[in-house]
């Protein structure tokens, strides 16, 4: 009996040592969906200082940091398109294994990403495309049916009936789509609703205010106006306030400033992008397009040579923001409930 339970003993020993060393195995065992060491990332943008990046590269951080990734935030803070052409070649120069840009004007950014491509640098766009350049995919929320939640939102506040206008950023891809969209569906569905101004404010607070003003001269009913960015409704929010009359600034994106003038029934609402979801894909689509033996899809990728991680658009949704919510986007109050340090790492 004693040396049968000795047996039993060595056997239950060897099965565990056996069973251990197996789950050791698993555990090591590396992921397909995990990065080098030192294998880099990186965001780019065009005036790097505005907040809405800011929650997007949170969340592509996240989703790198999960699969052992580096990352690093890049663009000019100007509003000027060969900057960030830029900074674009400087931290390709890098040779990152993927690159997310938010295109500031679509063409010129075609020979730029083409470059990186044909370098074995992946380009994702996000927010804004360059649709005749060779990026892999384009992850944004859908700017028409943005555009058309405007409209539906200022229509039924104002009884489905009155005068709007509208402030443009023009060239900017998103922008254009966001205006175009607003316009069209007051005309489809609200025929009552009377576009009686329009002008360029190009994302400066000075421009869109000097706007609204003399657009409330010239149509004093003027009961609306719409602007694709959040910039320009600082100033006509200001604009609005000092006429005295009751114009309802709808625009889209937020910041903080944006937020208090919502709580404070200064500005009507927003609309804003699901920018969490936007980086966190983003980075998804962006590490298989640098990674495309991960995938095999049943189509002509080899004979045609292209990358099989090719998809044309990713919808990141939207949410319409008003008083009753604007408190759940203000970043400061996010940053700290995560504990991370934002854009510095």
């Amino acid at each position: 009996m004693k040396i049968k339970s000795m047996l039993l003993g060595t056997a239950a020993a060897a099965f565990m040592t056996l069973t251990a060393s197996s789950a050791m195995a698993q555990d090591t065992r590396k992921s397909a969906f995990q990065c080098e060491p030192g294998e880099l990332y990186a965001m780019n943008v065009m005036v790097s200082g505005v907040e809405y990046w800011f929650p997007v590269y949170e969340m592509f951080k996240q989703a790198a940091q999960q699969m052992g990734c580096e990352t690093v935030y890049t663009g000019t803070p100007e509003y000027d398109v060969n900057k960030q052409i830029a900074t674009f070649e400087q931290v390709l120069a890098r040779q990152p294994a993927g690159i997310m840009v938010h295109p500031m004007n679509s063409d010129p950014f075609i020979a730029p990403i083409n470059r990186a491509v044909e370098q074995g640098i992946a380009v994702v766009t996000f927010a804004a495309d360059s649709p005749n350049s060779k990026r892999s995919a384009y992850i944004t929320s859908n700017n028409d049916r943005e555009g058309a939640a405007a409209a539906d939102a200022i229509a039924e506040a104002m009884g489905e009936s009155g005068e709007y206008a509208v402030l443009e950023n023009p060239g900017q891809d998103n922008h254009d789509r966001r205006v175009s969209a607003f316009i069209a569906r007051m005309e489809e569905k609200h025929p009552d609703m009377k576009l009686v101004a329009r002008a360029a404010s190009n994302q400066d607070p000075t421009k869109a205010y000097n706007a609204v003003l003399t657009m409330h001269q010239a149509h004093p009913n003027l009961g609306a106006v719409f602007m694709p960015e959040a910039n320009s409704a600082l100033g006509a929010a200001q604009a609005a306030i000092e006429t005295k009359a009751d114009i309802k600034v709808m625009t889209a994106d937020v910041n903080a400033k944006i937020l208090d003038m919502i709580k404070a029934g200064e500005v009507f609402g927003s609309i804003n992008p699901n920018q969490g979801i936007q980086g966190y894909m983003g980075f998804i689509s962006l590490f298989l397009a640098a990674h495309p033996d991960l995938i095999d899809p049943m189509n002509d990728y080899k004979r045609s040579g292209t990358n099989p991680m090719m998809v044309p658009y990713i919808d990141n949704g939207y949410a319409v923001v008003t008083a009753e919510n604007a408190d759940d986007f203000y970043w400061e109050a996010y940053l700290k409930r995560r504990g991370t340090k934002g854009i510095e790492e």
